[in-house]
């Protein structure tokens, strides 16, 4: 039982933001990004957010006032919220997809372009280099993006809920190997976003990742999907969760999430009922 909620815990995002990382930094206006051409901001370019304080990576998540940032400027109000999705496959797990553990979802792939609900997919480089038929179907249809959520599932800060570490030399590497693999399989709606598994950095790792441009991206709602079997729960914890400008945090692995697309069965119509308007996190950075 305790293995079980401390896996839980990793692939539920690890908990609060707050209790995953070491702090957040306050970056401020929208910069030069990536590894790619530059971005600006425009609505045909993915906003990035310019570096912190000594050039770290800056972070991006929702402030208690809803405005998505952390460098004071005000932001949209306005009842939106973006549902992402982790596509969490570690380095060493080819042996467990081989003999047919399912780390993808495409049940739930399906619901969401049913429903018409923009989203965010942070995906492992691992996990595209197994279902690259997949991945190139999320990465070239505009209902999605997809963002960065390194190769191998390691983490980028110690602790963090049992995770391997990865060595400060290979940070960097790590989000490059991603982003080389989900291009590789023709993804093209790629954004310089990136999720640090389990949530975990420090300073140390901001600085490590700035050669890349990245905006890191946190969340504030937990939906608890991992290992759940309850898809009411997990729907419940979201609904009570949700506030205009939340960052929600699901998974896209139907062997440890098995009820997430039960979950958004009744999420969606419910948060539209009140109002509430589904964008991706670009548009939600963009504000």
């Amino acid at each position: 039982m305790t293995m079980l909620m401390i896996l839980s815990a990793v692939l539920s995002g690890c908990g609060t933001p707050e209790a995953a990382r070491t702090h957040a930094l306050a970056p401020s206006t929208t910069p030069s990004p990536s590894h790619t051409a530059k971005a600006r901001g425009t609505q045909s370019e993915p906003p990035t957010m310019a570096p912190g304080p000594a050039g770290l990576t800056p972070v991006f998540e929702r402030r208690s006032d809803g405005s998505g940032r952390r460098n004071g400027e005000p932001g949209s109000t306005d009842k939106v919220v973006a549902l992402t999705f982790d596509a969490d496959m570690t380095a060493d797990q080819g042996p467990r997809a081989a003999a047919g553990e399912h780390f993808d979802n495409p049940g739930l792939i399906t619901l969401l372009r049913r429903l018409k609900v923009p989203s965010t997919v942070f995906m492992t480089g691992r996990w595209a280099q197994e279902y690259p038929v997949q991945a190139r179907s999320i990465g070239t249809d505009p209902l999605f993006e997809v963002a960065n959520h390194s190769y191998s599932h390691y983490a980028f800060s110690s602790p963090c809920y049992g995770l391997p570490t990865v060595a400060k030399g290979d940070m960097r590497g790590e989000v490059e190997r991603a982003f080389t693999a989900i291009r590789e399989t023709g993804a093209r709606n790629v954004v310089p976003y990136f999720r640090f598994p389990g949530g975990c950095y420090d300073d140390v790792s901001l600085k490590a990742l700035a050669a890349t441009g990245v905006t890191a991206v946190q969340w504030d709602v937990v939906s608890g999907d991992a290992f759940a079997t309850d898809a009411d729960a997990v729907a419940e914890q979201v609904l009570a969760g949700v506030k205009p400008g939340s960052l929600v945090v699901m998974h896209c692995t139907r062997s440890a999430a098995p009820v997430t697309d039960e979950a958004v069965r009744r999420v969606v119509p419910e948060l539209r009922a009140r109002g509430y308007r589904f964008v991706k996190v670009s548009e939600l950075m963009r504000g």
